[in-house]
Parts: structure tokens; sequence; C-alpha cells
């Protein structure tokens, strides 16, 4: 026991100490970021979201737009829908179950622990609703509990499909419900053994035939060999009708948000990519995702940059690994994507807004906001913008962490904040 609280301690002081210095800021946004040279050490650099109730304080919004938040004191929401009469649903939980692999897993864990919320999982979905359309949410209630850190939401003709920890599940629904009539229908069975990555993103294509949900890798870079891997890293096809399913896209180390672009059946991900190999490598990115598409995990990034930390390699892999589409910048870990809509204004009618949860491996921290990336004939084209801000303080006080993000018809972004456990709505006010 004392051993352990020595290397503990050792090892403590070792990841303080690696927060030295200043990190560089090369630019990382679009389609050709700046990747430097890897940098490896025991532990990472750990900068940690210092958690401060909001009080008075509301996130910032641009000119011409305004922020409430609708619904408060939620158990870890992490996804919303926004359902055909407006009704709100918000998937609230928490899972995972990864052992710790190594010494400085026993450190990372408590610290990054400290950047969360102290709530217990929800393990359920909460009813918003807006019965005369003035922004003001009147109604707050349970309509599902009882389920397994559930976090992508779908609605395809009657039916409201939830992707549980470890299972796609299906509600039945009629319009106006508020409630679940009955427990769920299991659709298919979800990888779930360690779990180290255990979000369960998803969305359905135009016509309702297929659900696509993001399954993350079991680890960081392959620590727990490659037969954990097996149907990780990997964005499954299901069919919504037989649960049958097979593998779209794999490659994509986590792939915690899934959208189609408006207008066509394309697929686009958000995607956390690895750790440890310095505070700006490896950039976590949007992309398009080609049917059959590898994207690189674990044996290359951003292409075909090798990761040498991978034993063995495979080059016919490497060789095949597609390019993302649009860089992030590193360890900001967005967790949520919608496309827009004119409803959203002018400037934010063509494009795609991410919830970027923030960093806690660099020294200088990253995300912890809602930005817009433009887009131009369904491309990328441009810088992002800021959209929602205000979450953390330079001096760390975090107040709140964005994840899923919503465009409702009606005139809306809604946003998910799993810190302060918070649903905000931001709308034009012009």
């Amino acid at each position: 026991m004392k051993r352990t609280s020595l290397l503990i301690a050792v090892l403590a002081a070792l990841s303080l100490s690696a927060c030295g210095g200043t990190d560089p800021d090369p630019e990382q946004y679009g389609a050709d970021p700046v990747l430097p040279d890897h940098q490896r050490g025991l532990l990472p650099r750990m900068t940690i979201a210092n958690p401060t109730n909001w009080g008075d304080k509301l996130p910032t919004v641009p000119d011409g737009y305004s922020i409430t938040a609708i619904a408060t004191d939620l158990k870890i929401p992490r996804q919303t829908l926004v359902l055909p009469n407006g009704d709100i649903l918000v998937a609230e939980g928490k899972g995972g179950n990864a052992p710790a692999l190594k010494p400085k897993d026993l450190i990372a864990g408590p610290i990054k622990a400290k950047g969360t919320t102290p709530v217990k999982s929800g393990n359920r979905l909460t009813l918003l609703r807006d019965a005369d359309g003035d922004g003001k949410y009147e109604l707050q209630t349970v309509f599902a509990e009882d389920l397994n850190a559930p976090y992508g939401l779908a609605f395809v003709e009657g039916a409201l499909y939830v992707a549980n920890q470890d299972a796609l599940v299906r509600f039945d629904y009629t319009d106006g419900q508020t409630r679940a009539d009955a427990p769920p229908v299991t659709v298919t069975p979800l990888p779930s053994a360690i779990n180290h990555h255990w979000t369960k993103a998803m969305t359905a294509s135009p016509d309702g035939r297929f659900l696509y949900v993001g399954i993350g890798s079991n680890s960081n870079i392959t620590e727990r060999g490659m037969v954990a891997e097996v149907d990780r890293a990997t964005i499954w096809q299901i069919d919504a009708s037989t649960g049958a399913h097979r593998a779209y896209a794999n490659g994509v180390r986590n792939p915690t948000a899934l959208a189609i672009l408006p207008g066509t059946d394309q697929l686009w991900a958000a995607v956390n990519e690895r750790d440890e190999l310095g505070p700006n490598l490896v950039p976590d990115y949007l992309t398009s995702i080609r049917d059959g598409g590898f994207y690189g995990w674990p044996y290359s990034y951003w292409g075909q940059n090798v990761d040498p930390r991978v034993k063995p390699q495979d080059p016919d892999k490497v060789a095949s690994a597609i390019a993302p589409d649009y860089s992030l910048g590193s360890h900001v870990a967005a967790l949520g994507l919608d496309f827009s809509s004119p409803v959203m204004g002018a400037q934010f009618a063509e494009g795609a807004f991410i919830g970027e949860h923030g960093s806690w491996n660099r020294k200088d921290p990253v995300g912890y906001k809602v930005v817009f990336v433009p887009f131009t004939g369904g491309r990328p084209s441009g810088d992002p913008i800021d959209f929602v801000a205000g979450f953390r303080d330079e001096d760390g006080k975090t107040r709140g962490r964005p994840v899923g993000v919503t465009v409702d018809p009606r005139g809306a972004l809604i946003v998910a904040d799993d810190l302060s456990n918070t649903i905000w709505r931001v709308a034009p006010t012009r």
C-alpha cells in the first residue's frame, strides 16, 4: 500500500512538471493542418477544468442572438433530439467500465474526474415542452428511465431509437406523448465489453431505412491489444427494421457525433483522435464518411502519418487511410454535431455547429465552446467561428462543458451542457 501511494505521488509530481512551458500554436483549422513532431513523456500535460457555478453569468453568443437556460438540474445531459411537435428529448447518463491499465491511468483518471460533474448518471430520457412557442419550456418530465448510458437519439416514422452504451433500442412513439408506454425493444446489441470509449453516437438515413452508430476504440492506441478492438473504432450501418448491421467505415478512433448533410445522403462525423503525442497532435476532426472507408486508426493519423507506437504496423492499411476533410484542432474534444439551416440567420445559415467539450491534456486549454464551421456547396469553406463561448474563464473557472448540439426547426440551437447539467437555447433576436 505504501509503495502504491509513493508511486502515485511520484507520478503526480511528474504530471505537474510536465505542465511547464508554453504549448505552440500551429494553424490547425481546415483541410491542411500543421502537424508538428511527436512529443512523448511519462504523462501528458494536464490542465483540468475547475468547476464553478454559473451564478448570474451566461455563456456568450454573437450580437443578434440570445441565450437562455431552458432546463436545469439534469443528470448529465449528453445529446438532444427535437421531435416533430417541437418537444425536446434529452439523453442523460455516463457509461464506460474500462479498468486502469498503467500507473499513469491511476493518476490521470482521478485528475480528469475533478473537471466533470459529481452528479450520478441519469440513465434516462427527459422530455421538455414549450407548448405556446415562446421559448420557455414549461414542462420538464422523465420520458423513460432505467436505460444504460443513453447517448445517440433518432426519430423515424413513429419510432424513437436510443443508442445505449450496450444496445440500440426502440420505443414506439405517438405525437405528443410525454412518457414511454412500455419498456424499449432491443434492435441489436452494440459492442460494450470494456467500453473505454462508451458513447454511441447515432443518426438516421434520410429515408429512415438505416441507422448509423459510432463505436469508439477500446483504448487510446491499442494498449489492450487488437482482440479488444474487434468491432471498435467503427461506424455501423444498421437496418432499422431487422437490426442487421455491417461496418460502414472503420479506423475512426472515436466517432462522437454523426449527422447527415441536409439535401443529401452523405454521412458526416465529428471524431476525437488519439492522445499522448503532444499538445498539438492529433487534431480532432469533422469529415464526410465514405462507405467502406478506412480513416487510419490505429496505424496512422490524418491520412498516412504513421503512429510509431503501433506494433506491428500495416503498410497496406496506412496506404489506404483517408485524410479527414476538416481539422478542428488538437484535443478540443468535439462531442456534438448538427447542420444548420436558414432559421439560424444569414451568417449561420449554411454550415455545421460543433460542441467542443474541452481539453484535459494541454497546458493551454482549448475547446470549451460551440463553434460554427461554414460550408459552401456541401463542403467546409472557412475557419470556425465561435458561436457559444464563455464556458471557461482564463483563470480556469469552468461553468459548463458543451456536448450535443441540435438545430430546432423553429429557429434555435439547443446545447447540452454536462458540467452544469443545463440545456441552453440560442435563438436569433432579429
